[in-house]
């Protein structure tokens, strides 16, 4: 028998919270959480998050006229008028701080078992594979999107009042110390690393330091956790070395505990390969572009390894697997033009292995980019963006437009600088110029990637090309 699911009660979240009722019903219960009053739902208890540009409690009586039946203030909010007394008001030292610790009691009430997903690429994808694969045996929660911070991990943890057999969450960071809080909050069970690369590089002084921070993944395991760790990442195997937690390893044609062997490069159609695992062999098929996505999905193997669902079941869903949006999807389009939508964000490490899935495509009559600056990347710009369009140009890229600043520059001499004719080597500083641009230069067989971080907002690319040359996702 499925266990009831957790009540959000005044009393019991107040206790949670070291918070104390300062008016309204004490008796309340609320029918979830929000730190957001556009978009909360009726009888919701709203968090007034305080933040570097916004301050919730400025929107708490918006909150009270959208629904919410309860509200989280800070006794240093300054806050003097009378509540409305159908209000339950729950006084706090620090919201956030309050919305946290609300979330690791319910972590712990749950009696969920967390998978936690770290590194510097790779983390959402392998989430939800990790999520698919265990969920033809499991009851999965997955916390959505990119919810993966100190903020969103809790809001995602409260969910688990749901009672799942396992959560499958993702930790983010840019700064060192910011992994640590989020194990803490979590205290997972199961711990993946991916791989360690120049990602917000612009705030760590090596890449080393990025592994440090990294590695916090591991704090606090004890024998009874489990790591999955990259076999082929030196960085994140000279850290996992020292953790009393048992160890899991993956990687493609390196010895690992889930291995991918005899790899197929398919282009759009993904990767092939045999996978040998702890409980026997089985060829996959990874529909998703490149071989990065095949290193994904050997960490998802791995986890569902660990939690017994058969090989054959693995497989078949491995198979099925789709990208989540603007991370590689593909698109039909009139006139013969393939569009790969990987628009959501970008890496150095990414869009390497991105291009180099490109480069398998065979049934295209030409290859064309618009890759968008890559941000935070700090003094390794130039070089790391030099060297991605080095990289566009052995993948066979046969026009390039690169949008951004000086990075995106350095991008473009490096592809001319590779032995791209300079005539078809374009830089604009802007998306809407780049779709301006790409746009009339499309010919019919061009297979058309648009790839970049979120700031330079390449999907507006995306958009453009769709809306002149319509067309069916695949």
């Amino acid at each position: 028998m499925t266990a009831a699911a957790i009540a959000l009660t005044a009393a019991g979240l107040a206790q949670a919270m070291a918070g104390t009722i300062l008016s309204g019903p004490v008796d309340a219960v609320f029918t979830g959480v929000s730190i957001d009053s556009r978009t909360l739902q009726k009888g919701n208890l709203f968090f007034a998050i305080v933040g570097e540009r916004l301050n919730g409690h400025h929107y708490v009586q918006a909150a009270h006229a959208a629904g919410a039946t309860g509200v989280v203030v800070s006794s240093a909010s300054g806050w003097s008028g009378a509540w409305p007394e159908d209000l339950t008001v729950i006084g706090v030292d620090d919201t956030t701080l309050a919305l946290q610790r609300a979330a690791k009691s319910i972590r712990r009430a749950s009696g969920a078992q967390v998978v936690a997903i770290t590194g510097s690429a790779g983390k959402t994808t392998t989430k939800e594979m990790t999520a698919d694969l265990l969920g033809t045996q499991f009851c999965v929660f997955r916390n959505h999107g990119n919810f993966n911070n100190h903020i969103g991990l809790p809001l995602s943890l409260v969910e688990l009042r749901q009672r799942p057999e396992i959560a499958v969450v993702e930790l983010g960071m840019n700064h060192a110390g910011e992994i640590r809080t989020l194990v803490d909050l979590a205290e997972p069970d199961v711990r993946v690393w991916t791989l360690v690369a120049e990602v917000h590089s612009a705030f760590f002084p090596s890449i080393e330091a990025i592994a440090d921070a990294k590695a916090e993944i591991l704090d606090g395991a004890t024998s009874s956790t489990l790591v999955v760790a990259n076999a082929a990442d030196p960085l994140v195997m000279a850290r996992v070395a020292a953790t009393p937690a048992r160890v899991m390893t993956f990687g493609i044609d390196v010895p690992a505990d889930v291995r991918a062997t005899d790899v197929r490069d398919e282009g759009l159609a993904g990767t092939r390969a045999t996978v040998t695992t702890p409980n026997g062999r089985v060829s996959i098929r990874v529909p998703l572009i490149g071989r990065g996505h095949l290193a994904n999905a050997l960490a998802a193997m791995a986890v569902a390894t660990h939690f017994g669902v058969p090989l054959d079941v693995m497989a078949e869903r491995v198979a099925a697997f789709s990208p989540a949006a603007r991370r590689g999807e593909v698109w039909r389009l009139r006139g013969g033009i393939t569009l790969v939508d990987d628009s959501y964000n970008s890496n150095p490490r990414a869009l390497q292995r991105t291009l180099e899935g490109i480069a398998a495509e065979t049934g295209c009559a030409r290859r064309v980019a618009v890759l968008g600056e890559m941000l935070e990347l700090g003094e390794q710009a130039a070089a790391l963006h030099e060297a991605c369009g080095r990289a566009a140009a052995q993948a066979g890229i046969a026009c390039l437009i690169t949008v951004g600043g000086a990075p995106a520059v350095a991008m473009a001499a490096g592809a001319v600088a590779a032995g791209m004719p300079a005539s078809e080597v374009l830089h604009v500083t802007t998306s809407a110029e780049a779709a301006e641009l790409i746009v009339p230069r499309l010919q019919a067989g061009d297979l058309l990637l648009v790839k970049g971080s979120r700031g330079i907002r390449t999907d507006m690319v995306v958009e453009r090309v769709k809306a002149e040359r319509s067309g069916a996702s695949t």
